[in-house]
């Protein structure tokens, strides 16, 4: 009887060690297919990379809104360089922001991106984008940073999408990864520095 019991309770221990490592699994693979996700169907207003524009440009026209947020964190003005641009659709269209690294030393940053309406997201592609990469700034130094784009002229043929006239492309820069490793190595020496002289 004890062979019987030895061996449920390895089958056991088998199904429950599969079951942590199929969740680790997914955990793991969560956030990566949830990107893939959101591009697919433009869900939460996740924008397309688009290499080449359309040949079609249609007659109907959409108002594009620019948005930029800086983190807390992250001692940059960001600001859009025009407000608005009406769009036709199919047509590649150029739009600028301006940022400023204020303070006195050198900052990493990476911009995140999405479009409001979440459903006009499917037919927002981008051809080229300062948030494809992350921007570095000296002390002082500013940027005129381009993002190329244009909104499928397929829209037209979306009739949940009648109603739509004005999109908002916004950002949002964050501190870079290394950025902000490099910050808080140069904090924990700041404090290291200060308990030292206390205790002197």
């Amino acid at each position: 009887m004890s062979g019987h019991g030895g061996t449920r309770k390895a089958a056991t221990a088998g199904v429950l060690t599969a079951v942590v490592v199929g969740m680790l699994g997914m955990a793991y693979a969560a956030v990566p297919l949830y990107q893939v996700f959101c591009r697919v169907t433009g869900f939460g207003g996740a924008t397309q990379v688009a290499g080449v524009v359309p040949a079609t440009v249609a007659d109907r026209v959409i108002a594009v809104r620019f948005n930029a947020d800086v983190a807390s964190n992250l001692p940059w003005r960001f600001r859009p360089a025009q407000r608005e641009l009406r769009v036709r659709l199919g047509e590649e269209t150029l739009a600028f922001y301006t940022v400023i690294n204020r303070s006195d030393v050198p900052v990493t940053g990476m911009a995140t991106f999405n479009v409001t309406p979440f459903k006009a997201g499917l037919h927002f592609n981008k051809i080229d984008c300062f948030c494809f990469a992350e921007q570095h700034l000296e002390p002082g130094e500013s940027a005129e940073m381009a993002v190329s784009f244009f909104i499928d002229s397929e829209l037209v043929n979306d009739r949940h999408l009648d109603d739509l006239h004005t999109v908002t492309l916004s950002y949002t820069f964050f501190r870079g990864e290394a950025d902000t490793e490099r910050q808080k190595v140069s904090q924990d020496e700041a404090r290291s520095m200060r308990e030292v002289s206390r205790a002197n």
